[in-house]
């Protein structure tokens, strides 16, 4: 569908001067100057010559069909021009022209009234408001962006154009080949889902990557980006991660985003690899175009200056990755062939005055290592340091078998060094730190990819009640459900939960003790108090029927002095809880994503050190205990020092449970159970305390 867009046989550019610096003029010098092989038409009502092709006074005048339309006018002409586009049969539309939704309502009608008639049409439209595209394969420069780069095997695709030229620029910096580069602007019809539905397929491009500040659909984009990644790396660097870049987001592409947060998720599940900086998204690129995978976690570090090498081995450790252990004949043979006082430890210190030999000599060893995954190799500028003849060494001595990352670290010394690196196809950064991190993100791909197969678990429920509760709840625009109704939607989806009941009198909440037996707890049950706790509405441990009267009416009591406007309607009493490791699970639905699921632990690890993770529902076991394993606070739950763990799986479950209850039903927003008691393995988490918000009969979100 987007051939004519990358390989027209002709292009039409409306707006073409002879003016330069006016964009009409410099999209036609780049088609001409950049060699493509095509007919090339300019158009302006003026007729005449402009860089030695005649001009067409008008579309109307051009016999023949047109397979790609630039459209370079100001905006008031863009309609009808498209019109005209579109009556010479073309299958393909870049509006570079500005003053779109980015401006405002009658800005956004107009644009949506061309990507309807491009609809209509059959045609592809990119844009408005982008700076266009380049082809490397087929010298085509349907843009201003700039000159074509060298041809390569990366794919660049970005919302912003600013970022488009900032891109072309370091590619042409690091020496850098790319396959393909697309502005796409407002998005008005073709967006990021389309062209990574197109570049899973480009034989041209083996890595795919991207400049975001919205997604146009979540749920197709994570299907498309995890069926693209399953092909080829994809990598992307997304804005508006604070409130303010959010801001700004909205206000340059007209679009809110949707949260930080719930992106993260999504490009988690989908096998995104996700660039923090501009710089990273190069960096992870790079590496992910020239080198292999790495098929495990252990990394050899060679290094001619020890706190260089230390500061490698740090990032490894703190990556998640192992610094790895040599094997004792590799040891034995770098002794053997190294000078003597080298360290064959890791990192491998081949000292200050190593010669290209000594580096070549580490390599090959390492390479023959099966406790080898990943190699780093790092140089700093030593007087007897010999920067180039170094990099064509390890180029010469690479098999190919594992990755191979350097950090030639300095300036104008060691440049020799690593345009040889960059030549010979071995990706170079400044600084260890960077190195470790593309190769952290080559490993986490590598694992996405070998992930065992998706296989969503149906656990047996009981809907038709939860069904009852929920509809219930909507028509009295009930829509944020207390701990009773939360409770027993839980239940329903198989959630351990302690026997209990709402009561409205001290005597009811004294014969309820009774049956469900000491000690008990009491809650007190009200839409107008989300913070119990707070009001002194909990109270734990009630361990005979004279404290619980008693707690009933110092309850009530203080209830209605702090909250005297609350609808109170009784306080729940239920059979106390066994002690055990209190943990968070819950979901948010993002407006673009969908449900989100959340863990972390209790206490602290949430409120102070944030320690939690998100993942996209539908979530399998294998996710679910992924989600756990990524938090810090995993060597609690797996069990330290003596210490037994506890039921990793029962939280797996859990998770995959209002997993399996947010997707039956699109009409609960969020679920929030804390605590969910946690045991040691073997037993059943259970529901301490829970509740959930509905949407609105109307679809408005109450928050």
């Amino acid at each position: 569908m987007l051939d004519k867009l990358f390989s027209p046989e002709s292009v039409a550019v409306i707006g073409a001067s002879n003016t330069s610096g006016k964009v009409g003029h410099d999209i036609l010098a780049n088609l001409v100057n950049g060699g493509f092989r095509g007919t090339i038409i300019p158009v302006n009502p003026g007729g005449g010559e402009i860089l030695g092709l005649p001009v067409c006074s008008s579309l109307h005048h051009y016999e023949g069909e047109i397979d790609q339309v630039i459209v370079a006018v100001p905006k008031s002409s863009v309609l009808q021009t498209v019109r005209e586009a579109l009556a010479k049969k073309t299958k393909a539309v870049i509006i570079i022209s500005s003053g779109f939704k980015e401006t405002g309502k009658s800005g956004r009608n107009l644009e949506e009234e061309i990507a309807r008639l491009c609809r209509k049409s059959g045609a592809r439209l990119l844009g408005p408001n982008c700076l266009g595209l380049l082809n490397t394969k087929n010298s085509l420069n349907s843009s201003f962006a700039g000159s074509l780069p060298a041809r390569g095997k990366i794919a660049v695709f970005s919302q912003s154009g600013a970022l488009c030229t900032s891109m072309l620029d370091l590619a042409e910096n690091r020496r850098l080949g790319l396959s393909k580069l697309i502005s796409i602007g407002n998005k008005a019809d073709i967006n990021e889902n389309d062209l990574l539905s197109y570049l899973a397929d480009d034989d041209d491009t083996s890595v795919v990557t991207g400049y975001l500040e919205n997604i146009v659909s979540g749920e197709t984009f994570i299907k498309t980006a995890e069926e693209t990644s399953m092909k080829k790396p994809v990598v992307l660097l997304k804005s508006g991660t604070t409130e303010a870049g959010l801001q700004a987001a909205a206000s340059h592409t007209g679009v809110l985003g949707g949260t930080d947060t719930a992106y993260g998720a999504a490009f988690k599940r989908a096998g995104v690899i996700r660039a923090d900086t501009f710089e990273s998204l190069f960096d992870y690129a790079t590496a992910l175009s020239m080198q292999p995978l790495p098929k495990g976690d252990r990394v050899l570090i060679i290094t001619n200056a020890g706190g260089p090498g230390t500061m490698a081995a740090d990032a490894v450790e703190h990556s998640g990755m192992r610094v790895a252990v040599l094997a004792s004949n590799t040891a034995t043979a770098l002794r053997d062939k190294l000078p003597e006082g080298i360290s064959v430890g890791n990192p491998v210190d081949v000292l200050g005055d190593a010669p290209p030999g000594r580096y070549r000599e580490a390599l090959q060893a390492a390479q023959h290592d099966d406790s080898v995954d990943a190699i780093i190799i790092i140089l700093t500028p030593q007087v007897m340091s010999n920067p180039k003849e170094t990099a064509r060494a390890i180029a010469d001595t690479i098999d190919g078998s594992k990755p191979v990352l350097a950090s030639f670290m300095g300036g104008k010394d060691v440049m020799p060094g690593r345009l040889e690196l960059t030549a010979a196809g071995l990706p170079d950064y400044e600084s260890p730190e960077r190195a470790v991190a593309a190769l952290k993100a080559m490993y986490d791909y590598g694992r996405w990819l070998n992930r065992p197969p998706r296989k969503v678990t149906r656990f047996r429920v009981n809907r038709r009640r939860v069904e009852r509760i929920i509809t219930r709840s909507r028509r009295f625009n009930i829509l944020r459900l207390n701990e009773v109704k939360s409770k027993k939607i839980l239940q329903s989806y198989g959630f351990d939960v302690p026997d209990g009941a709402l009561v409205t009198t001290a005597d009811e909440a004294v014969e309820q003790a009774r049956r469900t037996g000491f000690p008990v707890a009491m809650k007190i049950v009200s839409p107008d108090i989300v913070h119990k706790s707070d009001m002194g509405g909990v109270k734990l441990g009630l361990s005979t029927a004279q404290r619980v009267r008693d707690g009933f009416d110092l309850m009530m009591m203080r209830i209605l002095q702090q909250v005297p406007a609350a609808r109170i309607e009784g306080i729940y009493v239920e059979k106390m809880v066994d002690p055990g490791l209190e943990v968070i699970i819950g979901v948010s639905r993002d407006p673009q994503f969908g449900p989100m699921l959340m863990f972390g632990l209790g206490g602290i690890f949430v409120e102070v050190m944030k320690d939690v993770t998100f993942h996209m529902a539908p979530i399998t076991q294998d996710e679910a205990i992924r989600m756990l394993q990524s938090t810090r606070s995993y060597d609690i739950l797996k069990g330290k020092r003596g210490q037994k763990g506890v039921d990793i799986v029962g939280i797996a479950s859990g998770l995959q449970r209002i997993s399996q209850l947010t997707t039956d039903f699109p009409e609960i927003i969020e679920v929030d159970i804390n605590p969910f008691i946690i045991g040691e393995s073997g037993t059943d988490p259970v529901v301490a305390d829970g509740r959930m918000t509905l949407i609105s009969a109307d679809k408005k979100i109450i928050i």
